[in-house]
């Protein structure tokens, strides 16, 4: 079972490197945001600086009131969605071996893959200490969004009153 605390080096072996059909049909359609040493990482294995990769092949996107880079999409015209500019028909991921964190962690071909998902983004996008990021937590649980153990937003904000007050835009 994945929960919130699930150390790293578990999660990476739950989702070991996958190349299926499932799993590259989401870099079809969009790409994972980059934390931690995954800009360093990139860069080192495409052999160019970690300025160019920011000009050349990453956007920022928003996540939770989190700003976060992520490969740059290729869209169609008038698509709001588009291909990973890292991923190739022929090939799938050009960066495989190297790719972003929450590219690691969405694999859809395994039942717990959701799960994995939502690890991310409570351990990488979700800011317990920003009140908005809580707030648009609370939208995405009460709109039916995927939980997992340790991920309620009363754990993430164990203060009753500091949560209701950001609940109620008290707490900007």
């Amino acid at each position: 079972m994945i929960h919130k605390n699930t150390p790293l080096k578990e999660v990476l072996a739950l989702a070991a490197p996958c190349r299926c059909n499932a799993c590259n049909h989401g870099c079809k359609f969009g790409s994972g945001s980059l934390v931690g040493d995954d800009a360093k990482r990139i860069a080192r294995f495409l052999n160019i600086s970690e300025e160019d990769l920011k000009k050349g092949f990453l956007e920022e996107v928003e996540l939770f009131n989190k700003k976060l880079p992520r490969p740059r999409l290729i869209r169609e015209k008038n698509k709001p969605y588009g291909r990973c500019v890292f991923f190739d028909d022929e090939k799938g991921c050009t960066i495989h071996e190297v790719k972003p964190l929450e590219c690691k962690t969405s694999i859809s071909c395994k039942d717990y893959g959701e799960e994995l998902s939502v690890w991310f983004m409570v351990n990488h996008a979700v800011d317990v200490d920003n009140a908005e990021s809580i707030r648009q937590y609370a939208k995405y649980i009460k709109s039916g969004g995927k939980l997992i153990e340790g991920a309620r937003i009363e754990q993430l904000v164990p203060d009753k009153v500091k949560l209701r007050k950001i609940l109620k835009y008290e707490i900007l």
